[in-house]
């Protein structure tokens, strides 16, 4: 398995003078981070606009800098070599990209001010767009995989269910802090027991980047509740599972401060898709230059 990758990631003396922040480097090192413990190859592609303007640029959009028969003669050329690794490698996990790039941008791209429209707009870099069948994730969401699983855990049924959804998890690479795993599986257990989970339990999820949590029931377990309320407090992401299909009122399918607090999802899929992860049969067909 591999993804492809900007260069600037790896090596992000790549990007533009002035743009780079102690924010983006830990975030670059953690997506690294997260390939190395998975077992994942990194794939470096070339960087179109380092090839086409020298290292030592200034920030600047593609209409600015790079819209000329010059840099789409080097997009067709850089495109070819796509379709070369793709064909020895296959298809990747997907492709690495970093924000606001006009070449390299994901989600979003400084493409240049167009009649009423802004320099920066929604949709992928100039050079990613020539991939659109490639799954594509920016690095700030590349890098948030260490997920605290908040679920009940009391009854051999409540475990096994925990344990799949956490393998499941597990397969698309994320790092899973699960309770139950970690001394939070019996009744017999002393007060100084129950600081010590306690204390272990807090400390999972302030280290956390995503809070999943399971709300079956007729109402959510009190300790998952407690657990999701924390996690919003410290501003942390919270997708909660809900497969059962009572509606605790007209709008709501559980507790509103609960539901407010998350996004909620009703099945496995939706949970992947929440997570980022490309749907299962997502096509890679061979690319063709443009």
């Amino acid at each position: 398995m591999y993804v492809l990758c900007s260069p600037c990631i790896l090596n992000p003396s790549l990007r533009a003078k002035g743009i780079t922040h102690p924010s983006d480097i830990a975030l670059f090192a953690r997506s690294i981070g997260r390939c190395k413990k998975f077992g994942i190859d990194v794939v470096p592609l070339s960087c179109p606009e380092t090839q086409y303007l020298g290292p030592d640029r200034k920030p600047g959009t593609y209409l600015e800098r790079l819209n000329t028969p010059e840099f789409a003669t080097l997009l067709e050329e850089l495109c070819r070599q796509v379709n070369t690794i793709i064909k020895e490698w296959g298809p990747p996990l997907c492709i690495l990209g970093v924000n606001s790039s006009p070449t390299c941008g994901v989600t979003s791209t400084y493409y240049g001010a167009e009649g009423d429209k802004p320099a920066k707009r929604a949709g992928r870099g100039v050079f990613y767009a020539k991939f659109p069948n490639i799954p594509a994730q920016d690095v700030a969401e590349f890098s948030k995989y260490r997920i605290y699983f908040a679920a009940p855990l009391f009854s051999e049924s409540e475990r096994s269910y925990n344990a799949a959804i956490a393998e499941l998890l597990r397969s698309h690479y994320f790092e899973i802090s699960l309770p139950q795993d970690t001394g939070d599986n019996h009744a017999v257990r002393d007060r100084q027991e129950h600081v010590r989970i306690y204390n272990h339990n807090r400390r999972a999820i302030r280290d956390a980047d995503i809070i999943v949590a399971i709300i079956d029931g007729a109402d959510a377990d009190s300790g998952t509740a407690w657990e999701m309320g924390y996690a919003a407090a410290l501003k942390k992401r919270v997708i909660a599972l809900r497969t059962d299909f009572r509606m605790t009122g007209s709008h709501e399918r559980v507790n509103l401060m609960l539901e407010q607090a998350s996004r909620v999802v009703t099945d496995k899929n939706e949970l992947l898709a929440a997570l980022g992860v490309p749907p299962v049969g997502a096509p890679h067909p061979e690319q063709k230059s443009p």
